[in-house]
């Protein structure tokens, strides 16, 4: 069986409008609420061998964040130009040509590419899937190149706002 993580990037800055959308950094908030779930995810004992994550400023900094309160590894983290601006199909296409000798893989993007991809796997449909967020799956495949609609059932689906009263 394999796992699969799906975490959107924390809050973004809307501040500088001469900034690249590419570029934008976190504001206040994701970087408030990036650190804090971060250690929800040390906590709940997810523990991936990769991280997949698009080189987007918003998501390598939460991809990185995630990776320092893991304490993985440098070479656990990947960047993947392809993941800006994608869609859910791209999503899938990287997930499935991934090593099997991997069994658990987190992957850091952006919406509305997760949104899709989970509604996807999980044959569901989530009401939101908001900055900051985590949604934990097992996959009842065992080769990525099975990963396909409905093979996921979710285990953890986490965001900052579900913790409002202890991120004030």
């Amino acid at each position: 069986m394999k796992r699969l993580t799906l975490i959107r990037h924390a809050k973004s800055s809307w501040k500088d409008p001469t900034l690249d959308d590419f570029d934008r950094p976190l504001n206040k908030r994701g970087l408030r609420d990036l650190p804090k779930m971060a250690e929800r995810l040390d906590e709940s004992g997810i523990m991936p061998e990769l991280i997949l994550t698009s080189d987007a400023n918003r998501a390598f900094t939460t991809a990185s964040e995630i990776q320092r309160q893991l304490q993985l590894e440098p070479e656990q983290l990947q960047t993947h130009p392809e993941l800006y601006a994608s869609c859910a199909k791209t999503l899938m296409y990287l997930l499935q040509n991934q090593s099997d000798h991997l069994s658990n893989i987190m992957l850091i993007g952006h919406n509305p590419a997760l949104h899709q991809l989970a509604d996807m796997l999980t044959q569901s449909h989530l009401e939101k899937f908001p900055t900051a967020a985590v949604l934990h799956m097992h996959l009842s495949i065992t080769q990525w190149h099975e990963l396909a609609a409905g093979c996921a059932t979710s285990i953890l689906f986490d965001y900052p706002k579900k913790h409002a009263s202890t991120t004030a």
